[in-house]
């Protein structure tokens, strides 16, 4: 159920943030090729917990888009010559190999940009201004850039990041945006969104972790980007501070608490439960 549901999600918002992208040209093809492939884990957070709430999953397809066209930025950005140079992602050639920097930069800007007139759609109703200041939030100096920050200054660090240190950093550059997701569809019915942020915070670093585990373990024909480059580079991720058996423990330690955080909501929540077990299964 979960896979299949997972797959109509990402193509239901893949289809709607290709037909929002309306300007011309090499911008527009390099745009809709930043956005093409991936799990879209973040827009299906956002349609199944709207879908928890008794909140129309179809009227909720604007603050999907919006949250895979942020995402979608960060890794072009991320992949950048300047951040973390990767030549792969999502099984095809970064975009600013495929055409160039400015390209790329500009393209990231664009996704960035058209995530919050996204979130201006009339159909989002009265949590619109919310959704845009807390996606604000998520995605900039108080989470995702933050963490982003915070790996690159770890790469010139004297002393590798404590455990401690990795969990904050990760809260932000992976976590955040995660945690918008999931309490989007709470936000747009109008309610307490605290149980999915218990879920998502739990959610988000067993991601991390599962990440840090196919760094190790990882095919890169599966996983669709480069493997290995924490271990070269040197880089303090949970495999190196706790262990690969330890981390995975803790992943699956995460998982549980993830779907405790959904008691309350009974089984109509085995969907965001199968995605929980999902991330750290996964092999993308």
């Amino acid at each position: 159920m979960f896979l299949s549901r997972l797959a109509e999600d990402a193509e239901l918002v893949r289809a709607y943030l290709n037909d929002a992208i309306t300007c011309a040209d090499t911008l527009a093809e390099a745009m809709r090729y930043a956005v093409r492939g991936g799990k879209g884990l973040r827009g299906f957070l956002v349609i199944e917990s709207a879908r928890l709430h008794g909140f129309d999953p179809t009227r909720a397809l604007p603050a999907a888009a919006a949250i895979e066209a942020v995402h979608a930025y960060s890794l072009v950005h991320d992949d950048l010559p300047a951040m973390d140079d990767d030549a792969l992602r999502r099984g095809q050639p970064t975009l600013h190999v495929k055409w160039d920097e400015a390209t790329a930069i500009l393209a990231g800007d664009a996704l960035q940009a058209l995530a919050f007139e996204l979130l201006t759609d009339e159909g989002l109703g009265v949590a619109r201004i919310g959704l845009v200041s807390s996606l604000a939030k998520a995605a900039g100096a108080e989470g995702m850039v933050l963490g982003q920050m915070q790996d690159i200054a770890a790469e010139t660090a004297r002393h590798p990041l404590t455990l401690d240190e990795i969990t904050a950093l990760q809260a932000g550059k992976t976590g955040a945006l995660i945690r918008w997701s999931a309490m989007a569809g709470a936000r747009l019915a109008g309610d307490d969104p605290r149980y999915l942020a218990q879920y998502a915070t739990a959610l988000g670093l067993a991601f991390q972790i599962a990440d840090d585990v196919l760094d190790i373990e990882g095919d890169i024909a599966m996983t669709g980007k480069a493997v290995g480059k924490d271990i070269a580079a040197g880089k303090a991720t949970f495999v190196s501070l706790m262990g690969l058996e330890a981390a995975k423990d803790k992943a699956a330690e995460l998982v549980d608490t993830a779907c405790a955080a959904l008691v309350q909501y009974g089984e109509a929540a085995d969907t965001l439960r199968q995605a929980a077990h999902f991330v750290i299964s996964r092999k993308v």
